[in-house]
């Protein structure tokens, strides 16, 4: 992890509520290895109140585990663009409808406005998807973005065949080796992997 210390890592959730506990490690590992982390969060992650968590509440963890305010809205997001002080960005989870929109070009969250300007930067973009349609609708837009330019994978898998037979959630265990692929413009392989079995949340 040579690469990360020291480096500007901005961190995106979406509105996978019941992949957080598997995410909030993994900040604390980034901060550990010396990473200035900047939080942002898509609007439904600071607004929706779930079994899971309340929006609200969620977002306050989240500031304290970066020691950051949380960016939640587009216009807050648009300057990290011009300021490209972002090494790389990192969405985690990365939800089905926010990898359609990514994959179609829509910019309506503060999340998105985040991976435009990233791309528009030229700069690494990793996605850890965690989608129940994956093998469904959404599995052409996980096509286009393996072609683009600057967008990596944490790599992924089926959290349960049985269950959710289209259902593919990144290892979000290797986040941060792929980030540090990333930032060398290397995809860490495989991109496709074997999960353990998850039970349905």
């Amino acid at each position: 992890m040579m690469t990360i210390r020291g480096k500007n890592i901005g961190f995106a959730l979406t509105g996978s509520h019941c992949t957080y506990e598997d995410i909030w490690p993994q900040v604390k590992k980034l901060k550990d290895a010396g990473a200035e982390v900047h939080p942002i969060a898509s609007q439904t992650v600071a607004e929706t109140t779930t079994r899971f968590g309340v929006g609200e509440e969620i977002i306050a963890h989240f500031a304290e585990l970066t020691g950051r305010p949380v960016i939640t809205t587009i216009v807050a997001a648009e300057p990290l663009g011009p300021s490209k002080i972002l090494d790389c960005l990192v969405v985690a989870p990365c939800t089905g409808n926010s990898l359609a929109k990514l994959a179609n070009g829509v910019t309506d969250t503060a999340v998105l406005m985040a991976t435009k300007t990233q791309l528009r930067n030229g700069k690494p973009l990793v996605l850890a998807i965690s989608t129940n349609d994956a093998l469904g609708l959404n599995a052409r837009n996980i096509a286009t973005l393996l072609s683009v330019q600057n967008v990596f994978f944490v790599p992924f898998g089926q959290d349960n065949p049985e269950a959710k037979p289209r259902s593919l959630v990144a290892d979000m265990d290797l986040i941060i080796p792929t980030i540090d692929c990333a930032l060398q413009n290397r995809q860490l392989q495989p991109v496709l992997i074997e999960r353990k079995l998850r039970a349905v949340r």
